[in-house]
């Protein structure tokens, strides 16, 4: 192979992980406004201005992390594609481990949103919003189910929490790295005023 060929097909994975990266972060943020409007939103009284707003704002990124889990299995499958068509993976206990632990956390990426969109369809016909668009109802409306479904989002999303604390556990070093970068960034842009 020539030293053009191995340059280009370089950059043509670099880019992959590159957009496989931009949409973990991307997701990565997305769920955690998710988590903080899901904890504050319920405590919220009833008549107060911005608690209908909030619940659209969730309601309406849980549907965008839906689009973005999408584009980003398919990311992942190029990724997946160029990487192992090589080579396979070396199936050792800690390769099974973080496949294991990737495998259940794309899963509750898929889920946790899904129980969110039946909760939503039980309740009330059409009121997920798309950032002021109607989403279509997935889930026929059913009030008998309202606290199944309740019940349900809740301790997949609580799941899904736990999960995401290991697997940041996991990538300690990357967090930590992420970090002071971030950090840093933030520093020199203070200084700079």
């Amino acid at each position: 192979m020539s030293q053009v060929a191995t340059v280009v097909k370089t950059k043509r994975k670099t880019s992959f992980f590159k957009q496989l990266m931009s949409l973990h972060w991307a997701m990565a943020n997305c769920f955690l406004l998710m988590f903080v409007t899901g904890i504050v939103m319920p405590r919220l009284p009833e008549d107060l201005f911005f608690r209908e707003p909030l619940y659209g704002l969730h309601k309406s990124v849980g549907v965008l992390l839906l689009g973005l889990l999408l584009a980003r299995i398919l990311v992942l499958l190029r990724v997946s594609w160029s990487k192992y068509t090589r080579r396979l993976p070396k199936a050792t206990p800690a390769w099974l481990r973080v496949f294991v632990l990737h495998s259940i956390l794309y899963l509750l990426m898929l889920v946790a949103p899904l129980s969110g969109l039946f909760l939503s369809n039980s309740y009330e016909s059409n009121n997920v919003p798309f950032f002021g668009l109607k989403f279509p109802d997935i889930f026929p409306v059913n009030e008998a189910v309202v606290e199944l479904a309740r019940s349900l989002h809740f301790w997949l999303t609580y799941t899904f929490l736990a999960f995401i604390v290991l697997h940041v556990a996991n990538q300690w070093q990357v967090v930590r790295a992420t970090w002071r970068r971030a950090w840093g960034a933030v520093k020199s842009t203070l200084l700079a005023r």
